[in-house]
């Protein structure tokens, strides 16, 4: 026969589980709105039984059962969602980094409008069909040195803005660098911790729930590959390791590009910070310096009219003859200025050697000092006269090279993309500039589109965790009925056993009174 004490331990054991499944029940109500906590189940299990006591009683598990225990209180987590969250955040970073930086470049661009490059480049030759009507006139003249000028500033304005947004873009990476290194820092710090703790015997459920949240936050700036040891998360990017148990390792920004040019860095904002710097804005930086060249110097055919001198000669041309110029340099040194004696035209564009550039880019294009000092400079004839002394003069009223230039517009140049590891093809300097702007406008829809998709996928990943790890607070109040219940139960238990000892001490042995 049991003891009647120990039906009050089994109640005593009854009341401590069910109080402790109803504090975790209070722990998820009270952080069901936490970032990164996870749902903690107490598991209860029947407490070891034992023999009736007896003269052979043993020390075996008997029949006669001792109540319930609170085993352990575990998280409602799977790994295998987590990698899968962790791998669309690394994705969803990236394009989120492209299609903010390719937004700013749209910006930058800023076509169409009556400011942006396309506008002044029409500009450009419209000004030389206005001074072939009137060659001489100085006003004419004018327009045409101020719109080479604007083009001019416009392409060094562009190529200013793509410089300062790759530098905001190196920087950034060196920021996030820093951030990343925190996150290690606090990781390696929670493996020491967690170590410490469960091998005490104790559940780390709220450290873990912390290294979690970091992990999380990390592979929106990298791509990481998780392991978990005997000593915590072991966390690694391609073939570096970057945490493993206490230890982790310093990121920088010089040294993820390094990582990144040499593909373990694939994924993850610090990811799509270089690829928007080097593809999109250096890319965008490439196309404009090959533009600018082009105009000022990229091969093209001309058709130069019988009468015209050219430089160096003093013989009429007998036909018309098609020549092949090197861009409005090439083109304009094949006429005369309004000087006398006949003095051929200079270089149009050339390049400021203050940077330290050593040819036309974007960046270091500009009009020819000389004609920006006299716009008498510009050369518009093609025609000369030489006198009886054998001096020869400009015939100022000829506008054939003014109307040639104006006919650039819709020639074709000779566009060279070999440095950047393209192609040679021909192109008016029109329609390059808009593929250009074509193309920039074709790759900020896609990064868009593939930010969306990723950001639907990162949602829809979070949500099948969040159906496991989540709190939910109908399902809580639920289990708090439940274990309330069980709670007062397990008291009404103990109170039965309150009175039957009640009885026993005092109802018992009072024969006679």
């Amino acid at each position: 026969m049991a003891s009647t004490f120990h039906g009050i331990e089994t109640a005593k054991r009854s009341l401590f589980t069910q109080q402790t499944a109803l504090n975790t029940v209070g722990h998820n109500i009270s952080n069901a709105n936490t970032a990164g906590y996870t749902r903690q189940r107490v598991n209860m299990s029947a407490a070891t039984p034992m023999e009736p006591f007896g003269f052979f009683h043993s020390t075996a598990a008997g029949q006669r059962g001792t109540g319930v225990e609170a085993s352990t209180i575990t998280r409602l987590r799977t790994s295998f969602l987590d990698d899968q969250f962790r791998g669309e955040t690394q994705a969803q970073g990236s394009w989120q980094i492209q299609a903010e930086t390719l937004d700013k470049l749209e910006k930058i661009v800023n076509e169409p409008s009556d400011t942006g490059l396309r506008t002044l480049v029409e500009k450009f030759w419209s000004s030389w069909s206005d001074l072939s009507k009137d060659p001489g006139n100085i006003t004419n003249r004018q327009i045409v040195k101020q719109n080479a000028i604007a083009l001019t500033d416009s392409f060094n304005q562009l190529s200013k803005q793509l410089t300062d947004l790759s530098g905001d873009l190196t920087n950034s990476a060196d920021t996030k660098a820093q951030q990343a290194t925190s996150i290690l820092s606090s990781i390696a710090d929670l493996n020491g911790q967690i170590k410490r703790m469960e091998g005490m015997g104790d559940q780390a459920n709220d450290l873990r729930d912390k290294r979690d949240l970091l992990t999380d936050q990390l592979s929106k700036l990298v791509n990481v590959n998780v392991t978990e040891t005997a000593d915590g998360y072991s966390i690694a990017m391609g073939g570096a390791n970057l945490v493993a148990g206490t230890v982790s390792s310093v990121l920088t920004g010089a040294g993820l590009e390094a990582s990144y040019q040499a593909g373990d860095l694939q994924g993850g904002e610090i990811f799509g910070t270089f690829k928007a710097r080097d593809a999109n804005v250096k890319g965008l930086q490439t196309q404009l310096d090959v533009l600018a060249n082009t105009l000022a110097n990229g091969e093209f055919q001309v058709t130069v009219p019988k009468g015209s001198v050219l430089p160096g000669t003093t013989v009429p041309l007998a036909d018309d003859t098609i020549m092949t110029v090197k861009g409005i340099n090439g083109l304009h040194k094949l006429g005369y200025t309004l000087e006398d004696p006949a003095t051929a035209g200079l270089d149009f564009f050339t390049f400021d050697t203050a940077g330290g550039a050593t040819g036309i880019t974007a960046a270091s294009i500009r009009l020819n000092p000389a004609i920006n000092s006299d716009p008498n400079k510009i050369a518009s004839s093609m025609r000369t006269s030489t006198d009886a002394a054998g001096v020869t003069t400009v015939v100022k009223g000829n506008n054939t090279l003014a109307l040639l230039m104006g006919e650039a517009k819709d020639k074709a140049f000779t566009i060279d993309l070999t440095s950047s590891g393209g192609s040679v093809s021909s192109a008016t300097v029109g329609s390059y500039y808009n593929s250009i702007v074509g193309l920039l406008g074709v790759q900020s829809q896609e990064a868009q589109r593939k930010y969306s998709n990723s950001t639907a996928m990162v949602d829809q990943a979070d949500s099948s965790r969040q159906s496991v790890s989540g709190v939910s607070t109908d399902e809580e109040m639920s289990d708090m009925i439940k274990f309330q219940n069980a709670y007062n139960a397990a008291a009404r238990f103990m109170t039965a056993m309150d009175e039957l000892l009640e009885k026993l001490i005092n109802g018992t042995g009072q024969v006679g009174r």
